[in-house]
């Protein structure tokens, strides 16, 4: 039992003649009888009233039509569910970001969801250290990244750059100025991401090389909070300026440049190498490169 047969059985049964439903499904008569013999076959019963010349269905056929019918609607529906996914008319899209780069995402989401509304967004919160196996295991389809992935298996679109600031509070005497030095720094209470990473430690080599104190007065899970203590004027830190982006152009934060820690770092989209994305992922890379 095939469904060219089922939309036979359809044809035969509304239009109550086999040289009609012959005519609208385009096919010759002798092509429909035979399709309608080897449904008999099958199930081993008539499903139409040879006796009657108007194509009245037997109990066997008028079970079968129901269920003709579902199958048909159904299959119907997979198409028209397929075409809404190709015209982003329907979708999800799973992205994977930590903290800091999920920054990035906010502005490139908005144009996105402008072009495309009814596609469903889910960013899930990660490590940046477990967002490359989250893509590979395909958890997420895209991933967001500081730095660019060594694994072959991992592609990536260079994305924002950024740079590391100094923030510090309006009101804070370094706040007048645009560039300083590490050395003016000594005597800063500093407020540290609790999180380790390579640009940690390149802060602080830099001011062991420096010769100049790293004054830690508090460390914090999260980059929200360390900007909460600064706008307090609890002390200054060192963040991704993209991180702060929204609070210096309000005038809550000033952002300064450390001449000696120009440490920039390139944003990368990562997804799985030969992957077949979805349509909804494909129109999200569209609009990042854009």
């Amino acid at each position: 039992m095939d469904v060219n047969q089922l939309e036979v059985l359809i044809a035969v049964a509304r239009e109550q003649s086999f040289s009609r439903a012959a005519q609208s499904l385009h096919r010759t008569q002798p092509a429909v009888s035979q399709a309608i013999r080897r449904l008999e076959a099958e199930l081993g019963e008539p499903l139409f009233d040879r006796s009657s010349k108007d194509g009245t269905l037997t109990a066997a056929g008028r079970v079968l039509f129901d269920f003709a019918e579902q199958m048909l609607n159904l299959r119907q529906g997979a198409h028209r569910a397929i075409k809404e996914l190709k015209d982003l008319q329907h979708g999800k899209l799973a992205l994977s970001a930590n903290e800091y780069t999920v920054m990035y995402l906010l502005p490139v989401l908005e144009v996105f969801r402008a072009r495309h509304p009814h596609i469903k967004v889910e960013v899930k919160r990660s490590l940046a250290s477990r967002i490359a196996s989250e893509v590979l295991g395909r958890g997420v389809e895209i991933g967001v990244v500081s730095f660019k992935p060594t694994d072959q298996a991992i592609a990536s679109v260079p994305a924002v750059s950024d740079e590391l600031a100094l923030i510090v509070a309006p009101s804070h005497p370094l706040a007048a100025k645009e560039v300083v030095s590490v050395r003016e720094l000594g005597a800063e209470s500093f407020i540290a991401h609790n999180v380790p990473s390579p640009y940690r430690e390149r802060v602080v080599k830099t001011f062991e090389k420096y010769k100049t104190p790293l004054n830690i007065s508090m460390e914090m899970p999260t980059l929200e909070s360390i900007k909460r203590l600064v706008e307090q004027q609890m002390g200054v830190a060192l963040v991704p300026r993209l991180t702060a982006q929204i609070e210096i152009e309000r005038g809550q934060l000033v952002a300064l440049i450390v001449k000696e820690m120009r440490l920039e770092r390139r944003l990368q989209l990562i997804y799985r190498k030969g992957a077949t994305l979805s349509h909804a992922a494909k129109a999200f890379l569209r609009v990042a490169r854009a």
